[in-house]
């Protein structure tokens, strides 16, 4: 009796409790606030006569997250997790409320970069927090259950997203984008810090030095993240044009798919990746991705584009939780906001790179997109071909 006692107790701790809990909840109310805008921001900024910007939609929001990186990642190692995670927050929230306000293509442009802070914050703050109430032997899993969560909120944002808009209107969409981001405030808030020997915020705690930039121990990381997340960069930009083209109203659809794809694998991925190591599991997904990205170009109808849809998923399911196991790996235990913060940067540099030169490129020019697609997958192809030659250097 006492053997199982210690079985059980060692399957339900520390990772399942009501502290993880209220992670996973409000990394799943947070991602769906933003990502509920994605399929409709196209249209919605075409209807204010930006049409030809549309490739700035992604890549002006990951810059300015991206250059928030250094700073959420200082914060998250001095002032605690907490607050940067309620600075991502409310970011959210008062976008919402300010896209109907600034109704014209400059104003939109320019919400969508002070939008991008959100992601630049929480998300940082949140990684770290995992790391400190979950044990290394189970980071991959804890890092893959998070994500499941966050996950979620990418699936089942855009889907929310698109009904909202047929139904009632954008503004409804906004609206509906800060009462999510309100409602994950509220988880945010009741989570205990975990880091010690907090401090308090000056304006000192703003200032950045090179060394707060990058945690060079995680580069390797670092590198695989920028060179899987260029494709995404590219889907989330031109993946609703695409799946109007091969014939769906909805421009959810696709993401539905992927996410449940991502979901079916993640926690495996992340448990698979404690076993046997990050590397292999990492070499796993570049090649599932690689695979994923042709087939979305290859794609001539929609049943063809939710099949790709549905292995492009799995390789980012695969990858993200291993990845970021990885990071944590690698990085300083008094750092780990920095390490996650470069891991970031690394993932928005690749995601906002793809957004703008696929838009670029693009240019409403739908019988582009395969070769566009074919491009990407090349791309992830050099991260394996990265991971290959790392491996025998070392």
């Amino acid at each position: 009796m006492n053997v199982l006692k210690k079985r059980i107790a060692k399957s339900t701790h520390p990772i399942y409790n009501l502290r993880f809990g209220m992670v996973c909840l409000g990394s799943l109310l947070f991602s769906t606030s933003f990502n509920m805008l994605i399929p409709e921001l196209p249209a919605y900024l075409s209807s204010l006569g930006g049409a030809e910007y549309k490739g700035l939609i992604i890549s002006l929001f990951t810059l300015t997250a991206g250059i928030s990186r250094p700073f959420s990642g200082r914060l998250t190692d001095t002032i605690g997790r907490v607050p940067v995670m309620l600075i991502g927050a409310v970011v959210c929230l008062m976008s919402g409320f300010l896209y109907p306000v600034l109704g014209t293509v400059s104003g939109f442009l320019l919400l969508r970069l002070v939008h991008g802070f959100s992601t630049g914050f929480t998300p940082t703050a949140l990684a770290a927090y995992v790391a400190d109430i979950i044990p290394k032997g189970r980071w991959g899993e804890a890092m893959g259950l998070q994500g499941l969560f966050f996950s979620t909120g990418f699936a089942i944002g855009p889907a929310i997203g698109s009904f909202i808009t047929l139904s009632y209107s954008f503004n409804i969409l906004f609206y509906a984008s800060s009462l999510f981001a309100f409602m994950g405030m509220l988880i945010f808030f009741q989570m205990k810090e975990t880091l010690p020997n907090r401090q308090r915020f000056t304006l000192a705690s703003l200032k950045i030095s090179k060394r707060d930039i990058i945690a060079p121990e995680v580069l390797p990381a670092a590198i695989v993240m920028f060179l899987s997340y260029i494709g995404f960069g590219v889907i989330l930009t031109l993946i609703p044009d695409w799946s109007g083209h091969l014939g769906t109203p909805n421009k959810g659809l696709f993401f539905i798919v992927f996410t449940i794809a991502s979901l079916t694998i993640r926690f495996v991925a992340g448990r698979a990746s404690d076993k046997y190591g990050r590397e292999l599991i990492i070499n796993i997904g570049l090649f599932a991705l690689v695979l994923g990205l042709a087939g979305i170009g290859y794609a001539t109808t929609l049943t063809h584009l939710l099949f790709a849809a549905a292995a492009y998923g799995l390789a980012m399911g695969i990858l993200s939780p291993a990845i970021n196991a990885w990071t944590i790996d690698l990085s300083h235990p008094d750092y780990r906001g920095k390490a996650m913060a470069t891991m970031y940067i690394a993932l928005e540099a690749g995601i906002g790179l793809g957004a703008f030169i696929s838009g670029w490129y693009y240019q409403d020019d739908i019988f582009k997109m395969p070769v566009i697609m074919y491009a990407s997958a090349f791309i992830g192809f050099m991260g394996l071909i990265y991971m290959i030659f790392r491996k025998r250097q070392t």
